[in-house]
């Protein structure tokens, strides 16, 4: 065996996805190609978390002998090794580079969000503030049903929770059509900072012909006086009895106040993001005193998240793409990094390619809905935002059923 054949780590981490696995696939199967590069490819058990406490599983053992296993671990939903949500502390990365060295892993691979972009861009600077530190190539990989993660076209994971998103609104708002009597459904949809899963909803409205009546994003200031205009005039001079609204949890007032602290008490994560739930219920609440009609509030929350039956064949592909073009970029000597995608824009057709971008870069930092993918009047979106997001969502991935269920992949 060669003297320059190392090891590598790979982890998921944040909010699960219906393609996190996908990219997990990737990774191993790229490592698996490589095995004269790579010895052994560890997974965190539970993220960085886990890697800690040393709880890590041996993939390249695992899978040499059933790699067919690969698909049906990429059509999986959630995150097959477990995930965490915690942030470094400042004297952790040193403890961290200690097993890099004990396990000789000189490759990291991390699929997460935001947060999971910050472990990376610690792992990095401290490496770059210590000379002589053990050599690591780190390479962080790009998941997130938000897509708020800037220097990437878009974010695996949320081609599938935008199709679920849509899909859905296209079944409520049939479900909502069927009785005369005045109705508003408001359909509470995730994204605290960033409202691109709520846009999705208009999706269907292109598709079908008939979608969310208002949408209200976080990235338009939203006024609650304006919006029970918008929602009275739409009963009283609509062309139907109901009225359907989607709406971000993270959407907050000219002052910069979440909606949602008017619900209830607002909490806090690890990283010092509040905590939103609630704001479809408080304008359920509101409707119902001001305008007195029947009202109702549905959130959607963990359902958007891994959905893979009906998971965008786009969007799997991708996250199983940039996972292998993550182990390919490593091998070349990059480190650093965060995976980003790029259309090719000289390209007929929808085409991608796989870029690596500055972590420190993207670490903390959040990729809005830019204001002319808005509609002018700030409650919807417009044909730029819809021709962006659709072929995000095309084409339905293979799924194994067995006795009427999809099958999952465990370890």
């Amino acid at each position: 065996m060669s003297n320059n054949i190392a090891n590598a780590v790979v982890g998921q981490s944040g909010g699960p996805t219906a393609a996190i696995n996908a990219t997990l696939a990737g990774v191993i199967k790229m490592c698996l190609e490589e095995k004269d590069k790579i010895g052994t490819l560890y997974g965190m058990k539970n993220g960085i978390a886990g890697f800690m406490n040393e709880s890590m599983i041996d993939l390249t053992e695992y899978f040499a002998e059933i790699e067919s296993e690969l698909e049906l671990l990429a059509s999986t939903p959630a995150a097959a090794l477990g995930s965490c949500r915690k942030k470094l502390g400042e004297e952790e990365p040193e403890k961290i580079y200690s097993l890099f060295e004990k396990y000789n892993i000189r490759y990291f691979f991390y699929i997460g969000g935001n947060d999971s972009m910050d472990t990376v861009a610690k792992l990095a600077k401290y490496a770059q503030e210590h000379p002589g530190t053990f050599d690591v190539k780190l390479i962080g990989i790009p998941k997130t049903i938000d897509n708020d993660l800037v220097l990437t076209d878009h974010t695996p994971g949320f081609g599938s929770a935008a199709k679920f998103v849509a899909a859905t609104m296209q079944e409520l708002i049939r479900d909502c059509s069927v009785y005369l009597v005045k109705s508003v459904t408001i359909v509470e949809i995730m994204g605290r900072d960033a409202g691109w899963l709520t846009a999705a909803s208009a999706l269907t409205g292109y598709v079908c012909g008939t979608g969310p009546d208002l949408i209200y994003v976080p990235e338009a200031d939203f006024d609650e006086d304006k919006f029970i205009g918008d929602v009275n005039l739409l009963l009283e001079n609509g062309e139907k009895p109901y009225v359907v609204i989607a709406v971000s949890e993270g959407i907050r007032t000219a002052d910069g106040t979440y909606v949602a602290q008017k619900a209830e008490k607002a909490f806090t994560d690890g990283f010092g993001h509040s905590a939103l739930s609630g704001v479809g219920k408080y304008l359920e609440e509101l409707v119902k005193v001001r305008i007195g009609c029947k009202c109702r509030s549905v959130e959607l929350n963990i359902t958007q998240r891994c959905a893979s039956h009906i998971a965008s064949k786009t969007d799997i592909d991708e996250s199983k793409r940039i996972g292998s073009a993550a182990v390919r970029h490593a091998l070349n000597g990059e480190t650093g990094k965060m995976m980003s995608i790029r259309r090719v824009k000289a390209s007929d057709k929808y085409k991608v390619e796989f870029f690596a971008e500055d972590v420190i870069q993207t670490a903390n930092k959040i990729k809005k809905i830019p204001s002319s993918y808005l509609s002018d009047d700030g409650k919807g979106v417009n044909q730029k935002c819809i021709d962006y997001m659709l072929p995000l969502i095309y084409g339905e991935n293979p799924v194994i059923y067995e006795d009427g269920l999809p099958v999952h992949f465990e370890f």
